[in-house]
């Protein structure tokens, strides 16, 4: 008998994640942004940044974006020093898995070049945490807040994008970054949604639906495209574990290869195989894992 489908747990989707980060240029992808735009972005984000005495203040949303959880956390907290020598900098971490809440501690611990920086953690869901502000009634003001591939998972992304925004000081900055309505993933759950197991994934959304969103909020904001590829190859390997694994993290489901029925497998890995969501090099399958980096104006 085969098993039901069923999505992935936090731990599942941590091991799933894991392929897709080995086999995607996912994090380049971000270094590449990092080290073209952010320099510039944060160059101008206080007009009193000048001074020792003065403080920058950061709020750093990583929702199960990534298995190396604060690893580009840190690479932009190192840009502003770099941009911003010897301004104190407070970094608020707000983040619901203590996976990746220990990880990112675990990082901190091992990078000792991290001068003049104070972290405070919150292991809370950014609807949790924006309940907890209200009902303490303090509203502290950020220089720059970023959501690195989050808001697939929040409730209410118009309400989200709209308090985090309002944490922001003058002259401050929201970057968001989410993936591009020019990716596979855009293509496939437009077109072949029906394709895919329900799951607690959350919200099948890109870039266009937030700047929509940004747009009827009457947010000023830009959008940087980025290329990204992911080799998929190995999901069109019989038995292969890793390409298994890799077919878990696209539909959210556990086994999706040993659960999923022969039909839905077949017009998911057809889907997977067009020019719209993939292309081939040099014999491999290479899925467009694009990415939109929106940096929205206080």
């Amino acid at each position: 008998m085969i098993p039901s489908m069923r999505s992935l747990t936090a731990e599942e989707y941590v091991e799933a994640f894991k392929s897709f980060l080995d086999h995607s240029t996912e994090h380049q992808c971000m270094d590449e942004f990092n080290k073209e735009q952010m320099p510039n972005i944060v160059a101008g984000l206080c007009h009193c940044m000048s001074h020792k005495a003065e403080h920058a203040s950061l709020l750093l949303g990583n929702f199960l974006a990534g298995v190396v959880a604060g690893e580009q956390d840190l690479k932009m907290i190192r840009i502003l020093q770099a941009v911003h020598p010897g301004v104190f900098i407070d970094n608020e971490i707000v983040e619901p898995n203590p996976q990746h809440v220990a990880a990112y501690k675990e990082l901190v611990n091992q990078a000792p070049d991290l001068q003049n920086v104070s972290f405070i953690w919150h292991q809370l869901t950014s609807l949790e945490y924006e309940q907890q502000v209200k009902q303490k009634g303090t509203h502290k003001k950020f220089d720059f807040i970023h959501m690195i591939q989050m808001l697939y998972r929040v409730e209410d992304i118009p309400n989200t994008i709209k308090f985090f925004h309002s944490c922001l000081d003058h002259h401050g900055k929201l970057l968001i970054i989410i993936l591009s309505d020019s990716s596979g993933w855009a293509s496939l759950w437009k077109r072949y949604r029906d394709c895919l197991p329900a799951t607690d994934s959350g919200h099948y959304i890109t870039c266009g639906g937030i700047t929509e969103v940004l747009r009827r909020l009457g947010l000023e904001h830009r959008v940087y495209e980025l290329p990204s590829g992911w080799d998929i190859t190995e999901c069109f390997i019989e038995g292969d574990a890793v390409g298994g694994r890799m077919m878990d993290f696209l539909t959210g489901t556990k086994n999706f290869l040993g659960t999923a029925p022969p039909a839905l497998r077949r017009r998911l890995q057809e889907a997977l195989c067009q020019p719209e969501c993939s292309s081939t090099r040099d014999g491999r399958i290479i899925f467009s894992n694009n990415l939109s980096m929106i940096v929205v104006e206080s």
